[in-house]
């Protein structure tokens, strides 16, 4: 089920005080957008570093309540987050919801550490992520802890790169949470990855930073899926041409 169905960008405003030159407002794959379809259950965001797509997530995150370093909502903060794409970004719902999850790969030592502290308090903190402390499990499975026993019930979840600590059988495994969930009819995900495995999911819809204006591409047509289907049948080519003095 799809909850949040387009984020509506109002470019007038950021020409009217001067922000369109700069960051974030002048990121090429964003500026001739101005309305962006995100009704389907499974939506991803894919891109080179540095294309938007993470910086669009993080401020729909913002907008739904979310804490950007990760989670629901705490007191975590990092004073060089940049939220302000979010100012000129209106969502729009049938119906709005509040529940739901942001997760983060690049700040998720922050938010271990925040689910210890609360811990300290409140045992019961660890319920949500397989009953003891993330940072008492690998990178992966602390991962893949999380997403099984927090991710669930009617919400919008936004994940950041969760593929980044999975291994290949771990991304399966979280390709059959997300179906799980998906099944049940509750919830809706935008996900930003760089995974030709997470992407492969049936039905999702992608859409492509890596064009100006960003737009919608099939599986097949993505870089990630062409290059490493050629990689992984030539790579002895792919070696001579990394190799060469």
């Amino acid at each position: 089920m799809t909850f949040l169905k387009r984020a509506s960008f109002d470019w007038k405003a950021a020409e009217a005080d001067g922000r369109l030159g700069s960051y974030p407002f002048h990121i090429p794959a964003l500026q001739r957008v101005d309305e962006l379809d995100l009704d389907s259950n499974i939506t991803f965001f894919i891109g080179e570093n540095g294309s938007g797509k993470s910086t669009l997530l993080e401020a729909i995150a913002h907008l739904c309540g979310f804490n950007i370093v990760g989670g629901k909502s705490s007191l975590l903060s990092k004073e060089k987050d940049d939220v302000s794409l979010a100012s000129i970004i209106k969502l729009s719902w049938t119906p709005k919801v509040s529940n739901g999850f942001f997760f983060r790969a690049e700040t998720f030592d922050a938010f271990a550490d925040y689910i210890d502290e609360l811990a300290k308090e409140d045992g019961r903190a660890y319920d949500s992520y397989g009953g003891k402390s993330l940072n008492e499990q690998s990178h992966g499975q602390a991962f893949l802890s999380l997403f099984t026993n927090r991710l669930g019930g009617k919400g919008i979840y936004l994940l950041d790169e969760p593929e980044s600590a999975l291994s290949p059988q771990n991304q399966l495994a979280f390709i059959r949470r997300i179906w799980e969930m998906e099944r049940e009819g509750l919830s809706q995900f935008i996900i930003a990855t760089h995974s030709p495995i997470l992407l492969s999911y049936p039905g999702a819809t992608i859409w492509s930073f890596d064009h100006d204006p960003i737009k919608r591409a099939d599986y097949e047509e993505t870089e990630h899926y062409r290059l490493t289907k050629d990689f992984l049948n030539n790579r002895g080519r792919y070696f001579r041409t990394l190799f060469e003095e």
